[in-house]
């Protein structure tokens, strides 16, 4: 079984949460965009400085073959599967700015100062 294989169910479910999650809000996918292009960096930097050092090795035959740096692409796809994934829940998330300090929901603005 080859790494992509693996890779491209999880990526696609990824794709999938990130998608209806933030469908609504147009200014989160800038916010995504970036964060995926850092973590994309740090992944290529990363992976292609462990892999120099040989603290591991991928079977060839199990990769589609190209690199960025020393990183082959199915790395890049996990890190960007743990963005995706990362901004969907955080969305999904209930606000903190919406429950009170006891945990419980606050009151709409509009109730709170008709007292």
């Amino acid at each position: 079984m080859s790494y992509i294989l693996v890779l491209a169910p999880l990526l696609a479910a990824s794709i999938v949460a990130a998608v209806l999650a933030l469908r609504r809000d147009r200014r989160r996918w800038g916010a995504l965009a970036i964060a995926a292009a850092i973590v994309l960096a740090l992944t290529i930097v990363f992976d292609s400085l462990m892999i120099a050092a040989d603290l591991f090795r991928y079977d060839d035959g199990k990769l589609l073959g190209p690199r960025v740096g020393l990183a082959p692409v199915e790395d890049l796809g996990y890190a960007l599967i743990a963005v995706l994934l990362a901004a969907a829940i955080w969305t999904l998330l209930p606000s903190r700015v919406a429950r009170g300090r006891d945990g419980a929901p606050a009151a709409p603005a509009s109730e709170a100062t008709d007292a």
